[in-house]
């Protein structure tokens, strides 16, 4: 049965409310006060709520901004009741998550309606949710399992034979081995690390007082990313025998992000653009910066992609992979814009099959 959750101080409006639901066949529950209220949506979990602005030891703000904060209740549909008709008191409450307000008095045709319409919008988006974790659990099911048969099996085929024939090797095959071994385990360390990292930035708060207090300190301590970049791209190109193809074009500028989040950024784009282009093509990496914004921009001449792909683009997803094989799960892209999300920045691609991509990374000036 769908729980339903009344906040109201008044003593008579509650019950009413109470029994209008009850007998609608929605189990009610009613609190007089916003910190009882809270306590109450902590307890029961309910599906929805409906609470007053105006209450004492807790009015209405303070309890929806305790349930947005709070990932167990975030997405509980709020519905706030105001005696206020003024537009910015309404306007508050949407800003800060409500999901609609009625305006006292209202009808009971009015309350319901609204409750329903939230209800069905919350099944709505449980559905989708639902259907987007099918997906990625069919991906996972389908990518992951590959990704990391591959290198394990080149480590335990080439370690058994380092130990069961090392004392009859030559000095260059037990080398070539070893160096085998090491981009293997590279390659597993690194898929483990994307995998632990996307599934984390999955269940980041993106309005959390924690990124919230990292902005403030990052807004006042820039990084100069050009020496993290030029580093980490020179190493990706030789770590992938293309390091006359990388051009580098770094202004020494700052941005408000750190260079831990920059780091990880560039080292998926060009990662991309150098397992989707052919050897002996440039691959661009500009960094520059205004007043208005810092701009990072990966381009490349490979296959690039139709709009269709880009529209598609997710973690776990491999284009064309029976025309191209590639290595990787699909979660560079991926990570590097989730990272940008929550750094408040803003991704984009321009690609054109068979004429190269450009990834551009732009971060406001805090």
């Amino acid at each position: 049965m769908t729980k339903i959750l009344v906040i109201e101080d008044e003593q008579d409006l509650r019950e009413e409310i109470v029994d209008i639901l009850r007998f609608e066949g929605f189990e009610s529950l009613g609190a007089s006060n916003g910190q009882a209220g809270l306590e109450m949506a902590r307890q029961f979990q309910p599906d929805l709520i409906v609470s007053d602005i105006m209450m004492p030891l807790l009015d209405g703000y303070g309890v929806l901004l305790e349930l947005r904060s709070d990932p167990r209740m975030a997405t509980i549909p709020f519905l706030f009741l105001t005696a206020k008709a003024e537009h910015t008191d309404m306007r508050r409450g949407m800003i800060m998550g409500a999901d609609d307000y009625l305006v006292k008095p209202f009808r009971n045709e009015e309350l319901l309606d609204a409750i329903h319409a939230r209800l069905e919008q919350r099944k709505l988006m449980v559905k989708h949710y639902e259907g987007q974790i099918d997906s990625l659990r069919q991906a996972i099911a389908q990518t992951l399992p590959h990704e990391l048969r591959t290198p394990i099996t080149a480590i335990l085929g080439y370690s058994m034979f380092m130990v069961e024939g090392w004392n009859t090797m030559e000095r260059e095959k037990i080398r070539h081995m070893a160096e085998s071994i090491y981009r293997a385990g590279t390659r597993l360390s690194r898929l483990v690390e994307n995998y632990l990292l996307y599934a984390q930035l999955e269940l980041v708060d993106v309005k959390s007082e924690k990124i919230n207090r990292l902005k403030k300190f990052l807004a006042t301590n820039p990084a100069y990313p050009a020496s993290t970049i030029r580093r980490q791209t020179e190493e990706k190109a030789q770590e992938m025998g293309r390091s006359d193809d990388l051009v580098l074009d770094l202004d020494d500028v700052s941005v408000q992000v750190s260079a831990e989040d920059i780091r990880k950024i560039a080292e998926e784009l060009v990662d991309n653009a150098f397992k989707f282009s052919e050897p002996g093509t440039p691959v661009h990496i500009q960094m520059k910066a205004d007043r208005q914004a810092f701009y990072l921009t990966v381009s490349d001449q490979g296959r690039g992609m139709t709009q269709e792909t880009m529209d598609r683009i997710a973690a776990y997803v491999q284009f064309d992979r029976k025309i191209f094989e590639q290595q990787g799960a699909g979660l560079g892209l991926s990570i590097a814009r989730r990272l940008v999300d929550l750094n408040q920045g803003k991704l984009t691609i321009d690609s054109k099959p068979d004429r190269g991509t450009t990834v551009q990374v732009t971060f406001p000036m805090i």
